[in-house]
């Protein structure tokens, strides 16, 4: 009986032990590790995530859509609730249509609480796999922008990445005004990664849309018309930008080759060349294009007038250069207006010499060369412009002629611009409107008066009409405009004799311009003259657009 009754007290204590122990376990836990175990409790159970803002969607002049945001689903599991890896790995991997090895690695690794299944997957397949209700994989609402033109205006627009941030062109350019702001929820979960309340949140502002001057269906066929250009001369790159001349809305601004934005993030596969808009990012020689500068400021000087004649020899020095005419001929008489429409090298070159250094790098500035246009788009470049103080002997015969020189083609576009629109330079722009804010005007300056700008466009028709632009000529329409051909600088010094950029710009109707056109090819092959290559393709862009905008023509015939 003794003996039975030790055990019992014996048995008594040992539970008073277990108990004490486990009593005082519990006091530690909730005075000393509550907040800690509080911590852990809550990361397990309560989430706190973004929500996504809506981003604006971009529009052509016509309201046709060129980016938007399309419905999409992020999956996302947290490894710590998954129960059985390698069976949700082939669910998922079935359901998504993703490799199960490459899922079973991310949702078997219990270190992390977080990790991405399929960013801004279709929507169907996610809805698929939700019905499965596996335990800690979760899905959340994201938008995929979507270029439903594919490729046209792609180097306009760009492109917006994975976290739906614009990474170039417009969609980089205008990622505050298109973003929005995002908002944000916190979530409260069960243990199987259900969800059971909203505790808090944070109101979403979606992006603002946005309206472009570019029309979609002009874009489309510069395109076309380019493409067809370069295959034809086998060339490296050819650029087009079609200008309103009044209000400096740019309705085309193409390069070839292009690019589809609905590839990204497949970047791999694009050739850099091709994600550049050389329209603003890059520079060229104008060669005789540039010749306007020269001649603008020798009549608004009042220095000559259009029929002040000069007797030209079939080349002239200039420093230690000798500078000849692209066309061989002898000593010839000609006026300011011959000059311009006949191109002749000597004879501009003759006319920057009155005006002297000084005062040609002032028109040089004046026209707008060497300082960016301020056009609402990301890499515009101000161009290589030398200031007079560092001119050498031979410049003033270089630069004049479109040598010793780089200019964007929205550079000359707009100096072009300058002379339709009766002498007023107009900034050159993308955006017509925000929604929610007032459209923005354009910074406007008179570069030469309006009658330089008349005389000035009787010559560039003659060019046309009489000159090395004969294939610029357009059916029912006057045209004013200019050639150009320059040889490329070589890396090893002086200019490449197999390397030329062709181009034309000009402006129709002549008797009231509305459009400025300019077409650029780079290095085409079989032909270098900007008559022969570039020119034909202006007159393309130049009767579709005349035709398309309702532009009355001005001539008969």
């Amino acid at each position: 009986m003794r003996q039975a009754n030790r055990r019992i007290r014996l048995l008594i204590a040992v539970f008073a032990l277990l108990f004490l122990a486990a009593f005082g376990r519990v006091a530690w836990l909730q005075a000393v590790k509550a907040h800690a175990l509080d911590q852990i409790a809550t990361s397990q159970h309560r989430e706190e995530r973004a929500v996504p803002a809506r981003r604006g969607t971009i529009y052509d002049r016509t309201g046709r859509l060129l980016a938007f945001g399309e419905r999409a689903t992020t999956v996302y599991a947290n490894p710590r609730q998954i129960v059985d890896a390698r069976a949700a790995a082939v669910v998922a991997g079935q359901a998504l249509e993703l490799e199960p090895g490459d899922l079973y690695d991310l949702l078997s690794d219990r270190s992390k609480g977080f990790v991405y299944l399929a960013r801004q997957a279709d929507p169907d397949k996610a809805e698929e796999l939700k019905s499965k209700e596996i335990p800690g994989i979760g899905f959340y609402p994201e938008e995929r922008r979507v270029y439903p033109q594919k490729a046209v205006a792609s180097e306009v627009v760009g492109y917006a990445g994975t976290e739906n941030t614009g990474l170039s062109g417009l969609e980089l350019q205008l990622d505050k005004v298109l973003a929005g702001k995002d908002g944000s929820e916190t979530v409260i979960r069960d243990p199987f990664g259900r969800r059971i309340e909203v505790v808090d949140s944070k109101k979403v502002e979606n992006g603002r849309n946005v309206y472009l001057t570019l029309d979609h269906s002009l874009q489309r066929q510069v395109e076309k018309i380019l493409r067809r250009t370069r295959a034809n001369w086998a060339a490296k790159a050819a650029t087009a930008v079609v200008l309103d001349v009044k209000t400096g809305g740019i309705l085309a601004l193409a390069v070839e080759p292009g690019f589809d934005a609905n590839t990204y993030p497949n970047v791999s596969r694009w050739d850099e060349e091709r994600l550049r808009n050389r329209a603003v990012t890059d520079t060229y020689e104008p060669g005789s294009t540039f010749k306007v500068v020269t001649v603008g400021g020798v009549l608004e000087s009042g220095l000559v007038s259009p029929t002040t004649k000069f007797r030209l020899p079939g080349e002239i020095k200039v420093g230690d250069r000798v500078i000849h005419e692209a066309v061989a001929r002898g000593t010839q008489t000609m006026s300011v207006a011959q000059i311009l429409s006949h191109s002749s090298n000597v004879g501009v070159i003759t006319l920057a010499i009155q005006l002297q250094r000084e005062r040609l790098s002032e028109w040089i500035k004046r026209f707008g060369f060497g300082a960016k246009t301020g056009v609402d788009y990301p890499g515009e470049t101000r161009g290589i412009v030398l200031p007079p103080d560092e001119w050498s002997g031979s410049t003033i015969g270089n630069v004049p002629i479109g040598q010793g020189i780089a200019v964007t083609p929205l550079q000359m576009v707009a100096a072009y611009g300058a002379i339709a629109n009766d002498g007023m330079w107009v900034q050159p722009h993308l955006v017509e409107r925000v929604d929610g804010q007032d459209p923005a005007k354009p910074k406007t300056r008179r570069v030469i008066s309006e009658q330089t700008a008349s005389q000035l466009t009787r010559m560039l028709r003659g060019v046309v009409e009489e000159g090395s632009g004969v294939t610029a000529q357009i059916d029912g329409y006057r045209v004013a405009g200019k050639t150009g051909t320059a040889a490329k600088p070589d890396p090893t010094g002086g200019y490449s004799t197999s390397r030329y950029v062709a181009s034309f710009v000009g402006f129709a109707p002549a008797s009231n311009p509305r459009i400025v056109v300019l077409v650029t090819v780079d290095e085409p092959r079989g032909a270098i003259w900007g008559g022969t290559v570039a020119a034909p393709a202006f007159a393309e862009i130049g009767q579709f657009a005349l035709e398309y905008l309702e532009i009355p023509p001005d001539r008969a015939g």
